[in-house]
Order: C-alpha cells, then structure tokens, then sequence
C-alpha cells in the first residue's frame, strides 16, 4: 500500500494582502500554526491591530496527513457559510495544512450579499497564500539505535548506504543514536537495524 507522507505547509506568516469591494476592505493572513492556543494568540494580535474592523473571519488545519486532519471555519458574525468555509476551501485547492487564515472586514457601508462575501472572503484567503511560501514537508519517524562501541562502523556505514538523517548522537563506551526516517521507509530500515547482533533499534514517536 502506498503511504503518503508528505504534506504543504508554510513556514512564516505571510505579507498583509488586500482586496477591496463596494468600500469593504478586506486583509488577508496566513500563520503557520500547529495548536488551537496559537490561532487565539493570532487572533487576538489581529483584534487590537485592526481594532476598529467589523469582522475577524478565519479557518485553520491541522495535521500532517489527511486522517489526523483537524480543521475549524468561523463566519464571525457573517451570514453562515458567507465567510469561513470560503476561506477554508482555499486551505483544501493549495493542499496546505498546520495553517491559518484569517481575513478582517471593514465594512464599508454597501452590503455585499452573500455571493459578494463568499468571493470577497475566498479571494482574501486566496491572495494571502499566494503571497506565502509553501513548502513541501515530509512526515518522519524517529528511532533510537543503541550499540557497544565496537559496533560503530556496522551501523555508520548503514546510516550512510541509506542517507538516514542523524537527529542526535552520543559516541561514548555505549552508543546511541537518534535517527529520523520518511514513513514510507521505516519499516524497512527498522528491519535492517532490528536483524543486526548486538545492536537495539526502537521507535521514539508513533
């Protein structure tokens, strides 16, 4: 069975974007975010910069694979689904998750309708991950190796042979060394390690 264990993200927040309707301005941001406590704090640095706005609308994801995916679109008072499922179904055609996207209304005196907020919000949304950078990610599992000195050459030539990525190493009389793999291959390598004397191999994360 083929896993899938790559993903899209951003890294850093995106640059302020704009877009403008009937004299409603709408400004569009993109957090990286990996926690419901972080979106607050996003949230409330938004509410005092833009103190005197109408509407905070956002959507957020999290998770690295779709079957952990854990997202949340709030319409802030907008007409329902007018604001924050808009915003959200841009998060799903970029593909991007452990993400925010916030978008502040100012109203501008001209009611938009609901057509008009759901193509203003998306479009916010829209503009505001075009203005980010984002990045291909892999998901990863981490293993300890534990082995005597002696063995040192044995499992240095596998990590090399395999292109393994050292997290972390302690070389002493007793060794250890963390080791991070792509999901695809951990089975494979944990085998590897696993059938060697003398050497221990166990999985740190699940």
């Amino acid at each position: 069975m083929e896993i899938n264990d790559s993903y899209k993200t951003i890294t850093k927040p995106s640059p302020e974007v704009m877009f403008k309707d009937r004299n409603s301005k709408f400004f569009g941001y993109a957090f990286p975010v990996t926690s419901e406590d972080e979106v607050k704090l996003h949230i409330e640095h938004l509410k005092k910069q833009h103190h005197q706005a109408r509407h905070w609308c956002y959507a957020y994801q999290f998770g690295m694979q779709k079957k952990d995916h854990v997202f949340r679109a709030n319409d802030d008072g907008e007409p329902s689904n007018s604001a924050g499922m808009p915003i959200y179904g841009q998060i799903q055609s970029f593909e991007v998750t452990n993400i925010l996207i916030v978008v502040v209304r100012y109203f501008g005196g001209t009611k938009l309708g609901v057509g008009g907020l759901i193509n203003a919000y998306r479009t916010g949304a829209q503009l505001a991950l075009e203005a980010s950078k984002i990045e291909h990610r892999t998901v990863n599992s981490e293993f300890s190796i534990s082995f005597d000195y002696k063995n040192m050459n044995k499992v240095m030539r596998i990590i090399k042979e395999k292109h393994l990525n050292v997290i972390n190493q302690t070389l002493e009389l007793s060794c250890e060394i963390i080791i991070s793999v792509r999901l695809k291959d951990a089975e494979a390598v944990f085998e590897i390690f696993n059938t060697l004397y003398e050497i221990n191999i166990k999985k740190l994360n699940d």
